[in-house]
């Protein structure tokens, strides 16, 4: 089986506004990336996953963009991304850029000319819909970010489709014109030497409108054979694919080798567990833990050899995971190595997100005034004006919410968290005075240096990497799978919980403990007490 660089490390996702500010003007920059390079090369990582940093209004965050081959003034400069790509390439660290080519912003050139009417050339750029017989809008589509999915032009009185913000018109993939514009653009990006993609809710772009057809549309995967063709599908390039949508079977058909179309994808089936079944992100449910590890463990077993997988906990739509799932209080630190051992010993490449190497925690509001993410604000309105309470509203922005994940990366104990001499865009997490990088590099027990020694695992251990997985059936509250590869056996063993839990596996022989997050070797692992959030990787014989 052919072997690719990207099987092989650790993927950290950079959110730009919120990582490093160098001129004081309270957003991160490219010169703040560049600034930390050495910091990330320390914790060991391959890859960063940059989020968008092209020039764009900013309606979300970013995601929502004017000009493909420009930069954000607020980030820097085309020659501060060029030197980006080359100091980082300088530490082994390859840049991965945030492909987002389902929409734009409504003030790209494109959509600009073709709002001027019916005969603009870029007018089949973008999908347009007569009014339905009663004048309204054309169907019943949704907005991810609530509302109808179509806005009126005035102007030539059709409507244009947006599956998010207003401001962000998809793209009408079946013109093969656009389709054109969009890999040459990639191959832009490609000769300046980017390690690859990450390409945001790709599952949509083969969408069919009149059909309330969304994801998976019937000619998503020819769109991406194509793309493979055209732009990366020669070169050692990192294509993933974010796709909400994914199972475990369709997953094959974006990575199976054999069918040239992507590295791999982001599913998301683990992180819709803590939801009520068939409802949206905001409407709370426990988290089924025994659900959690099937989940997990058919990802790792039921894609084989013809797909890879990705691995995560966290990014910068997903609140932190160990205020989500983990104790962010009296377990911070232990539900945190908890959490990053049982992920980094699982077959696939791993994904880290900025501050998770330092267990940061979400950032409860008592105030819409003090969230800045649109996603959030829309659902605010719509739910007070449903009859929600607004106790209930920032009760599920709280655990949800995406600022969660975007407060300022927390370096040190100084105002603002070292993060800007300005005012930060969004205000930092309060805790930050306890938790921060420089704080974690003074504890050789911290959680960075684990996620450090886990990378270094993955480096040193082709078990890893390429080993196969077993879950084992257990309590619900214990996580215990096995690797194995090439005659040797590890055991991965975690405790889910904040209680004291028995551990019996009699079947299993300690030879060496690996990574611990509780002081001391493992010896036995028959009648043995679990500590809470207590997470071990041992290399064993089995009888």
């Amino acid at each position: 089986m052919a072997t690719h660089w990207w099987q092989e490390v650790v993927v950290y996702q950079v959110y730009p506004r919120s990582f490093y500010d160098t001129d004081g003007d309270g957003i991160g920059d490219l010169q703040g990336i560049i600034a930390k390079l050495d910091y990330l090369a320390e914790l060991g990582i391959g890859a960063i996953w940059l989020s968008p940093v092209y020039q764009s209004p900013n309606d979300d965050n970013g995601y929502d963009i004017s000009d493909y081959q420009n930069i954000m003034a607020e980030f820097g400069t085309m020659a501060d991304m060029d030197q980006l790509i080359q100091e980082a390439k300088r530490r082994n660290i390859e840049i991965v850029m945030d492909l987002v080519v389902n929409h734009t912003s409504d003030e790209h050139p494109w959509f600009v000319d073709a709002k001027k009417g019916k005969e603009s050339p870029y007018r089949d750029y973008y999908v347009w819909s007569d009014p339905a017989a009663d004048g309204g809008v054309p169907n019943g589509l949704i907005s991810n970010f609530s509302g109808s999915a179509w806005t009126l032009d005035e102007a030539s009185g059709q409507y244009y489709l947006h599956l998010f913000s207003k401001k962000q018109p998809d793209l009408n993939w079946t013109n093969p014109q656009l389709r054109q514009e969009v890999y040459d653009m990639m191959n832009y990006w490609i000769d300046k030497g980017i390690g690859g993609f990450r390409m945001d809710v790709i599952d949509l772009i083969g969408k069919i409108p009149e059909k309330e057809i969304i994801g998976n549309g019937p000619k998503l995967h020819d769109y991406l054979q194509e793309m493979n063709r055209a732009t990366f599908g020669d070169k050692e390039l990192l294509t993933v694919g974010e796709t909400w949508g994914a199972t475990p079977e369709n997953a094959k058909l974006y990575s199976d080798p054999k069918r040239h179309e992507l590295s791999m994808v982001f599913q998301f089936e683990h992180v819709m567990l803590d939801q009520e079944p068939g409802k949206t992100k905001w409407d709370l449910a426990p988290l089924p833990l025994n659900e959690l590890k099937v989940a997990l463990a058919r990802w790792q077993t039921e894609l084989g050899t013809e797909g890879w997988n990705s691995l995560f906990w966290e990014n910068h739509d997903l609140p932190r995971v160990i205020s989500r799932w983990g104790n962010d209080q009296e377990y911070r630190e232990a539900s945190g190595k908890f959490f990053a051992i049982i992920l980094h010993l699982m077959k696939g490449t791993p994904y880290i997100y900025q501050g998770e190497e330092i267990g940061m925690t979400n950032a409860p509001v008592t105030d819409i005034g003090q969230v800045a993410d649109i996603e959030s604000i829309n659902l605010y309105h719509e739910r007070l004006a449903q009859g929600y309470s607004k106790e209930a509203i920032l009760e599920s922005i709280n655990r949800k919410g995406r600022d969660n994940a975007r407060t300022p990366m927390q370096w040190d104990d100084s105002e603002n968290a070292g993060f800007t001499t300005g005012t930060p865009w969004l205000a930092v997490n309060p805790n930050y005075r306890e938790i921060n990088v420089a704080q974690a590099l003074a504890d050789e027990n911290s959680l960075f240096y684990t996620y450090q020694k886990l990378i270094q695992l993955r480096k040193d251990h082709p078990l890893v990497v390429w080993g196969d997985f077993e879950l084992l059936d257990t309590a619900p509250e214990l996580f215990a799978y096995v690797r194995r590869y090439e005659g040797q056996t590890w055991l991965v063993v975690g405790n889910f919980s904040n209680e004291n839990l028995a551990l019996d596996l009699p079947g299993y022989q300690v030879v060496e403990t690996l990574i611990h997050n509780y002081p001391g070797e493992i010896g036995e692992l028959t009648n043995r007490q679990l500590a809470p959030w207590e997470a071990m990787v041992v290399a064993v014989t089995e009888s």
